[in-house]
C-alpha cells in the first residue's frame, strides 16, 4: 500500500522524487520537504529490458507524478535512486545485483538523472528504506538505528549520529552477510558464502527449516497441505503457525533466534538506539500474534546477551513505512544532499 498523500495545499516546497528500485517492480513517489507523499505511481521492472529502457521509462513516470500532483518541474530539486547492490555509489554504478542480471556494469545515476532531468542521489536498496524509518518513520525519534529488511535476503541499514554508514567500498551495513556460524557444514547463502547470517534467517532458510521438520513430524498441518501439492512458503508457514501448528510456530521463533544472534553483534559494534524490523517476513508485525511472538523471542534471546547498561536502553521494534520506505529513504536522501550543496 502506498503512503497516504499530502495535499499540495499543506505540502512543504522543495520536493523531491524518491525511486526505490527491486527484481520485480519500481515504485515512485512524490515527496515534500517533510517527508509528505504527494503522488505515487508504480511500473514493472522489466529487468530483461536492460538499465537503459528502465532509466528511460523513470524519466516518463517522473514527469507524470510531477502533473499528478499540480506542481511545478522547476519546484523539484532533486531526485534519489535506491538499487539493489552491489554498487559503487561514488561512482554511480551498478555493479552485478543478482536480481538485474541485464543491468550489469551500467552508470545508473548519471542514466537516470538525463532522463528525470534531475540531479540523481544514488543509494543502496536497504540503506534508503533505513534513512526513509529515519526521517519519518518508525525512527523518528532516534538519532541512530539499525534496520533489517527480512525478505529473500536481508537487507541492512545503519545510521549513526545521523549519518547514514555506506563504507569506503559501497558495502556498508551489509547485516545479513555477517557471520554467525563458521561451522563447516554450516548452510550456504544466495552468494555462496557458509554461515552468514541470512543463511540462517531469510525466507529460503525458513523453509529449508521447515521442510527439515516435514520430514520428522507427521503431527502438523504443514504436512497436509504439502500433500495436496502445495508449495511450502513463509505465507503458508505463517498461516498454519496462526492457526496453532507448533511445527509451523518452531520454525519461525527459531528463526528469530538466528537473527537475534545478528542483533546483538549489530548493537555491541554500533550502541544504536534502536533496531528496527521491516520488510516482508515479519508475520505481521504487532498486528498478529506470530508476529508479536516473533518479535518478542528476539528480545528475550538478545537481552541477556548484550552488556548490562544496554539491556534496558536499546529498543527493538517493527518498522513502520513497509513497502514506502525505500523510496521515500531515497528522496529523503535526496533531500540531505541537495541541502549540502546549497
Amino acid at each position: 500500500m502506498a503512503a497516504e498523500k499530502s495535499t499540495i495545499a499543506t505540502a512543504q516546497k522543495p520536493f523531491f522524487v524518491g525511486i526505490d528500485v527491486g527484481g520485480t517492480n519500481i515504485k515512485f513517489g512524490l515527496v515534500d520537504d517533510n517527508g509528505q507523499t504527494l503522488a505515487y505511481h508504480t511500473i514493472r521492472t522489466e529487468q530483461d529490458k536492460g538499465a537503459e529502457d528502465a532509466c528511460s521509462r523513470m524519466g516518463q513516470v517522473v514527469r507524470k507524478l510531477v502533473e499528478e500532483a499540480g506542481v511545478k518541474m522547476s519546484d523539484v530539486a532533486r531526485a534519489g535512486l535506491a538499487t539493489p547492490g552491489p554498487m559503487d555509489i561514488a561512482a554511480g554504478m551498478l555493479l552485478r545485483p543478482g536480481n538485474l542480471p541485464d543491468w550489469w556494469d551500467f552508470p545508473i545515476r548519471d542514466r537516470a538523472s538525463h532522463h528525470t532531468g534531475l540531479p540523481v542521489a544514488f543509494a543502496n536498496d536497504a540503506n534508503a528504506a533505513a534513512y526513509g524509518e529515519f526521517w519519518c518513520g518508525a525512527g523518528a525519534q532516534y538519532h541512530s538505528l539499525v534496520l533489517l529488511t527480512l525478505g529473500t535476503g536481508i537487507g541492512g541499514g545503519i545510521i549513526v549520529g545521523d549519518t547514514l554508514i555506506e563504507g569506503e567500498h559501497s558495502c556498508g551495513s551489509e547485516c545479513g552477510h555477517i557471520l554467525v556460524n563458521p561451522a563447516d557444514d554450516a548452510p550456504i547463502d544466495s552468494l555462496g558464502k557458509r554461515g552468514s547470517l541470512e543463511s540462517y534467517a531469510n525466507a529460503s532458510a525458513l523453509v529449508d527449516r521447515a521442510l527439515e521438520a516435514l520430514g520428522s513430524s507427521t503431527v502438523t498441518s504443514l504436512a497436509k497441505r504439502r500433500a495436496t501439492g502445495e508449495e511450502i512458503t513463509p505465507r503458508v508457514i505463517a498461516e498454519e503457525a496462526e492457526r496453532g501448528d507448533e511445527v509451523a510456530r518452531q520454525c519461525i521463533m527459531e528463526t528469530g533466534y538466528w537473527l537475534a544472534i545478528g542483533i546483538v553483534s549489530f548493537i555491541h559494534t554500533i550502541d544504536p538506539d534502536a533496531v528496527l524490523l521491516g520488510g516482508a517476513m515479519t508475520f505481521g508485525g504487532n498486528e498478529r500474534p506470530v508476529g508479536r511472538e516473533f518479535l518478542q523471542t528476539i528480545r528475550d534471546v538478545v537481552r541477556p546477551r548484550l552488556l548490562e547498561p544496554l539491556r534496558e536502553t536499546v529498543r527493538i521494534e517493527f518498522a513502520s513505512l513497509g513497502g514506502d520506505a525505500g523510496y521515500i529513504g531515497a528522496a529523503g536522501l535526496a533531500r540531505l544532499e541537495h541541502r549540502k550543496k546549497r
